[in-house]
């Protein structure tokens, strides 16, 4: 039995701990500082001698809990987007505490599973420049990140993949796209967990890849085999490494 401390008690948070026993999984302790029935700092005390600390917390606060949790030597899973332009410094301070560290934008299994079949997608529709691309994601009214870290992680992909495009567009576009430009949209409202489409274009037909987020527990199953996976690793990976070694 994994021993868990969730850092943050929100939705995610709560879908964590409805799911763990049902993955082998213990809540031990949770921390948040908006909910006073909890610790509200990040302390050895509160961790409760969890095995691994599961953040989804909120992105002004990422760095600061990553910090203290390193500082801790406690194995860490985040799940808290919109702080990964200073991934550089979190993996080197991970490293050198000799740590197990994962991190990812998106934890769901379909996702990061979608995104090698988009891989493949890129790679064979190259060849036919009939066929232009670009892509949407649409994600719920209180989603604090635009564009979302799962969609950067798609545009890096798409990028790396394709010997035509070079550069994606985030922003509104009064002008046409140059031929090594896609546009990537965003769009935000009402309660959509999260829709992330990609979209081959020709004057004949469409060709559609989408992947439909039904529930947030696809994004709970995959934080508690992040956390039962790392509970004994040192090193720091991504979600995508992990389902690569598995995949191996």
């Amino acid at each position: 039995m994994t021993k868990l401390c969730l850092i943050g008690y929100g939705k995610m948070g709560r879908t964590i701990h409805q799911l763990a026993k049902s993955k082998a999984s213990e809540v031990v302790s949770i921390i948040d500082p908006n909910l006073p029935e909890y610790a509200s700092r990040i302390t050895k005390e509160a961790l409760q001698n969890a095995d691994v600390a599961i953040d989804f917390s909120h992105p002004a606060a990422a760095i600061s809990n990553l910090k203290t949790l390193i500082e801790l030597k406690q194995n860490t899973v985040v799940g808290t987007t919109g702080w990964h332009d200073r991934l550089s410094e979190i993996t080197t301070l991970a490293q050198q505490a000799r740590i197990g560290f994962l991190y990812g934008a998106n934890f769901s299994i379909g996702m990061n599973l979608f995104s090698r079949l988009i891989t493949n997608a890129v790679e064979v529709f190259d060849s036919f420049e009939d066929y232009d691309l670009y892509a949407l994601e649409k994600h719920h009214a209180q989603k604090q990140d635009s564009p979302s870290g799962t969609a950067i992680e798609l545009a890096n992909l798409i990028l790396a993949a394709s010997g035509r495009k070079n550069k994606v567009v985030w922003d509104k576009l009064e002008r046409r796209p140059e031929p090594d430009e896609f546009h990537f949209a965003s769009v935000r409202g009402g309660s959509v967990p999260g829709t992330h489409t990609l979209y081959f274009d020709s004057p004949a037909d469409t060709i559609e890849l989408s992947h439909i987020v039904r529930s947030r527990a696809t994004f709970a199953h995959g934080a508690l085999m992040a956390a039962r996976w790392i509970a004994d690793k040192q090193g720091v990976y991504s979600f995508s490494q992990m389902i690569q070694e598995i995949l191996c």
